[in-house]
């Protein structure tokens, strides 16, 4: 009762850019948490396997190897603080719906600078992830143009042919990529909002 009482004092553009960033923040902090996490089970599964030993005979690269992996990491290293960037947004709101009178309120200004920066955040991982996606792609294209054409009469290196655990490194980049893409969408949408009031 006294949180709607203290709500009515807000203005309404006020209380509106507060429920934005409220609804905002946890869409975006589920669904990032989720896919970041599904992501690097992924990832933390298929690296070992995808990696092949550099003493084995007639080993050869993988998805796993080499710079698409890397990015994929570095992606997964901004989301996680993308993550941190979504639940920033619902501390802002209770911030801005703050009825104490010692709290000070963020002003329009702070609120669209830390929007921003989460925009920035999510889009720099993208920039990461896809960079990441490209170099694997070009890896499985390698492997699927250099598989031989007859199995029969010939011994056949099976590390040649596309292996599940190159499919699953994609899978996980394509998470992140995903969550990203979530986290931008949110940040505009906020920007839109706040904008708007």
């Amino acid at each position: 009762m006294t949180n709607q009482l203290d709500n009515d004092k807000l203005p309404v553009a006020a209380q509106r850019v507060a429920f934005a960033l409220r609804t905002a923040g946890w869409v975006c902090f589920w669904v990032q948490s989720v896919l970041a996490v599904v992501a690097t089970i992924i990832l933390l599964f298929a690296i070992p396997f995808a990696i092949p030993s550099a003493t084995a005979p007639g080993s050869s690269t993988s998805a796993g190897t080499g710079g698409g992996v890397f990015f994929a990491l570095c992606g997964l290293a901004v989301l996680v603080y993308s993550v941190y960037r979504a639940f920033r947004f619902t501390r802002l709101s209770r911030e801005l719906r703050s009825p104490a009178a010692n709290t000070v309120r963020p002003k329009k200004a702070d609120t669209i600078k830390q929007v921003q920066l989460t925009l920035i955040s999510n889009l720099s991982g993208m920039l990461l992830t896809l960079i990441g996606a490209e170099a694997i792609s070009g890896t499985l294209l390698a492997k699927s143009l250099a598989q031989p054409q007859a199995l029969f009469g010939a011994a056949v290196d099976f590390s040649r042919f596309i292996q599940p655990l190159d499919i699953f490194v994609v899978l996980a980049n394509t998470h992140a990529t995903v969550a990203h893409f979530v986290g931008i969408i949110g940040a505009l949408w906020l920007l839109d909002r706040i904008h708007k009031q």
